[in-house]
């Protein structure tokens, strides 16, 4: 079969999505209601996750129990069987009881006792509410959600516009406030989000046209869900994906464009361990070869003219492996080894005319927005610079300073890996 896809696509049938809503019944619990204290811990994962990463599956597996592991995989951001056209041929399958599967015997593969697919998709919605399927819950020491599209999860796991819990959600639920663990990649990792989940679109768009609440077909329209995905992690949003499609941009509309002044911006084949969600012991600690934006709005101010919008005064955080970060007290703490970075290098920044990486530039640079971040760290030649978007009308200027606080940290002496509160500002033009 093909590695399932961790990208969020359109491909939802409006039909499948009605008639989801309509089969589901309310339950007790309304999003509101729910409980803040959590005290299992989450691994998200940013999309793109590599099959022989030994780093993530391994924290996966460790956290749910080691050895005695018993992971549920939950694919239902997969298309269903009956849309996959591909469905009878497993060398080509990408549908949620193929996804399933695989992930089932990679996690059997990295170590775990047993690993099993939850039979959800929107095809079978009835089965979240099914005392079997929440008796295979109970079963499970810890859970990973795949990726896909997370409007799917809304339409499976939670009750129509009242956004209750389904029992299987609620069954996951208790068992992370009881110390299972709970880990997603791409649309699974966004689920965990709290209000105004991001539900698609691209950096350009939104810096141009804002944010609007709901579910779009157009995927570059930047989007989220006002009642937001299950809820376990509210510290902040939770975009995906992050560098490998320049999604800064999008992240920091729309948390203007809400009211959240914290953003986790992760990067592919990386996680975001999250411990005591929910608590005021709540910390976060990055492991993998790529990182994690914290981007902090707390000073920022937003504001739309003639010209179009304008943020000024916002902080981009970039975490690196092993770097930790205090959730309520807002400090993060490089990792054991790392040490300030002097910088000696004397070279400009590049030029960076598609800070964003769009999909419309034929030769874009995944990684483009940190690619210049950590070249204004490692020189001492400025204290400021300047990057583009690739579209025009307008054409955003984002600029990039190292104001008071700023820091960046190496393992190697060299390098620029872990930097802390770089100065971000977006201009139109």
């Amino acid at each position: 079969m093909r590695a399932p896809s961790g990208t969020t696509r359109r491909t939802v049938l409006a039909v499948s999505i009605a008639l989801a809503l309509l089969t589901t019944a309310p339950t007790a619990h309304a999003l509101s209601e729910r409980p803040q204290q959590q005290h299992g811990s989450l691994v998200l994962i940013g999309g793109g996750l590599k099959d022989d990463n030994k780093q993530v599956y391994g924290e996966i597996i460790k956290r749910a129990g080691g050895p005695a592991a018993r992971i549920g995989v939950i694919t239902a951001a997969s298309v269903p069987e009956s849309q996959d056209p591909d469905a009878g041929d497993p060398d080509r399958c990408s549908n949620s009881a193929c996804n399933g599967a695989y992930y089932a015997d990679l996690f059997k593969r990295h170590g775990a006792a047993d690993a099993q697919w939850i039979p959800l998709d929107i095809d079978h919605v009835a089965n979240a509410d099914s005392d079997a399927v929440v008796a295979q819950i109970n079963s499970m020491s810890g859970f990973f959600f795949g990726g896909g599209d997370q409007y799917r999860y809304l339409t499976t796991l939670l009750h129509g516009d009242r956004h209750t819990d389904s029992k299987v959600l609620a069954a996951i639920r208790a068992k992370l406030a009881h110390g299972a663990v709970v880990a997603g990649s791409s649309a699974g990792a966004q689920i965990a989000s709290g209000a105004d989940m991001v539900s698609g679109g691209e950096s350009y768009e939104g810096l141009r046209d804002g944010s609007a609440p709901g579910y779009y077909e157009d995927p570059a329209r930047l989007a989220h869900i006002p009642e937001g995905g299950f809820g376990f992690l509210r510290s902040g949003l939770i975009d995906t994906h992050t560098g490998a499609y320049g999604r800064e941009g999008r992240a920091l509309r729309l948390a203007a464009d809400t009211g959240h002044d914290r953003v986790y911006a992760l990067e592919e084949n990386t996680a975001l361990v999250v411990d005591d969600p929910g608590t005021h012991r709540e910390h976060l600690t990055v492991l993998g070869p790529n990182g994690v934006a914290v981007l902090d709005l707390r000073g920022a101010r937003a504001h739309t003219s003639a010209a179009g919008w304008t943020l000024r005064g916002a902080r981009y955080t970039y975490l690196t492996d092993h770097d930790r970060y205090d959730a309520r007290t807002w400090a993060p703490r490089p990792a054991r080894g790392k040490r300030p970075l002097n910088p000696t290098g004397t070279d400009p920044v590049p030029a960076n005319t598609d800070v964003f990486h769009s999909a419309a530039h034929p030769d874009g640079t995944p990684y483009s927005f940190r690619t210049t971040a950590r070249a204004l760290a490692s020189t001492r030649a400025q204290n400021t610079a300047s990057a583009t978007t690739f579209e025009s009308g307008p054409r955003f200027d984002v600029t990039f300073s190292k104001a008071g606080g700023f820091s960046a940290w190496t393992g190697d002496g060299a390098t620029a890996q872990t930097l802390i509160g770089m100065r971000i500002s977006i201009t139109p033009r």
